[in-house]
Formats: C-alpha cells, structure tokens, sequence
C-alpha cells in the first residue's frame, strides 16, 4: 500500500507555530547550536518506497533563522509495485530569513525508482545554505533510479535550475566522465547571499572532483562528486569553508 504525506513546518520570530508530522515524516524540534530555531526529521518507518508520495514544506518568515536537518539517511527502497516514488520538498525563505537545509544523504537503494524535486523561492534579503547528497547504491550494490531537480527562485525570478538523472533508466552517459565517471556519491551545495552582490567569488576547483561555481547575482554552487559519502561531506564541507568560512562550523 502506498502512503501519501505532507510535513509542514513554519518558523517565525515567535517560535514554530506550524510543526505538523505526517506519516513516516516525524518533524522534531531540537536543540540549536546557534542562533534561531532547528527542527530535525526523524523517519517513523521505511520510505520512500515504491508508489510513495512523500512532501515537506518548510517556511521561514521574515527576520527569522531555521535549521533543517535529519537523524538519519534517507533510503529509497522499491515498493510492492514498479511505480516510482515521489519526494517533494517546498522551501520559502522570507525577508531577512536564513534558512540551513542540511539533511542526511539520500541512497538509491537497488530497484528503486525516485523523482526526488526540490524548489525554494526566496525574498531579496534572503539568505540559503542547501545540501543535497545523493548515493547510488548501498555498500556493494548496484545503484537504484534517481531523478533529482533543484529550483531557486530569488525575488519572483529564476536562480538557478538543475536537473541530474541516475541509475538504470537514466539517459546514457549518467556514469561516463563528462558526468559521475563511476563515482558513487553526488553531492551539491548551494549557498544564497545578498552579500555576494559586492563581494563575488571567482570559480575555482576544489581538488580534482569538485568545483566551486558562482551563479548570477548572489550565489555560489558547489558540486561534488567523490567514492563514498564520507569522501562527499568532506568535500561539501571544504566547499562551505571557502565559499562562507563565518557558515562552517
């Protein structure tokens, strides 16, 4: 049986007035380390399977800063039938709002089928940290399917706009040299900041399988590719250094 469900959060100065679990999407509130609130999400049983319909929508209100992380991998397994899973995540970041999105990775386990869709819309003054980590295959398994957008929209217009397609099914040359070259792991970072707008950072490489892009206008893109996830946060978490060293813990 499939499930169908939509976790919200809303984060204003005020608290989290909006924190609202549904199915195996269990939202808790969590100590922060630093200014503003966190919320971590904590899987109540295995999905996304086969068939699944899985959403979280997160909004920060103006002024206000939220942490978004994970306990835990998130794993896409098949289901009882070959229909793909769906996983959509909808972030808005208001007026002078910082949000951190920082889950854990997400493993394409063998036979699955994921379309995993992120979008953020944020106001002008607002700021993005963005991590998404993806790995194809358990420890010594072939890779699942997946099917990975991001979209950011800043002020009403468009930022950024990629796509990544993985994994049996995925359009040829997925694993050729011009994309993973036989890596396992993917991974990218996004980090919106009006600050950027006078201070622009030139595009470097980060060793030989990760790079540091600025985008048009107020943000920077690392991208990553590595053996393992280990290697991968390594990598993501050098990136944040360089890109925003007052960021990186």
């Amino acid at each position: 049986m499939s499930i169908e469900a939509t976790a919200r959060i809303v984060a204003d100065r005020t608290g989290l007035p909006v924190l609202v679990s549904d199915g195996p999407l269990a939202l808790r509130r969590t100590r922060s380390t630093g200014p503003g609130h966190k919320v971590t999400v904590v899987g109540a049983m295995s999905a996304p399977l086969g068939g699944d319909r899985l959403a979280i929508e997160a909004e920060v209100c103006e002024g206000t800063r939220l942490t978004v992380d994970s306990a835990a991998a998130t794993i896409s397994l098949p289901g009882p039938t070959a229909e793909h899973a769906r996983y959509d995540v909808t972030l808005t970041v208001g007026e002078d709002a910082v949000l951190h999105w920082l889950p854990e990775q997400l493993v394409a386990a063998r036979g699955s089928v994921l379309h995993l869709r992120t979008r953020a819309e944020l106001a002008p003054s607002a700021r993005l940290v963005l991590r998404e980590e993806q790995i194809l295959g358990r420890h010594g398994e072939q890779p699942g399917t997946l099917m990975a957008r991001l979209t950011v929209r800043r002020a009403g217009r468009p930022l950024l706009d990629t796509e990544l397609a993985c994994g049996p099914g995925a359009p040829g040359g997925w694993d050729g040299p011009a994309v993973l070259a036989g890596h396992r792991a993917v991974g990218q970072l996004l980090v919106v900041d009006p600050a950027y707008a006078d201070k622009p950072l030139a595009p470097r490489p980060l060793g030989p399988t990760a790079v540091l892009t600025p985008l048009a206008g107020t943000a920077v893109m690392i991208t990553a590719v590595a053996a393992d996830a280990r290697a991968l946060r390594r990598l993501l978490d050098e990136g944040l250094a360089a890109a925003a060293p007052d960021l990186h813990r």
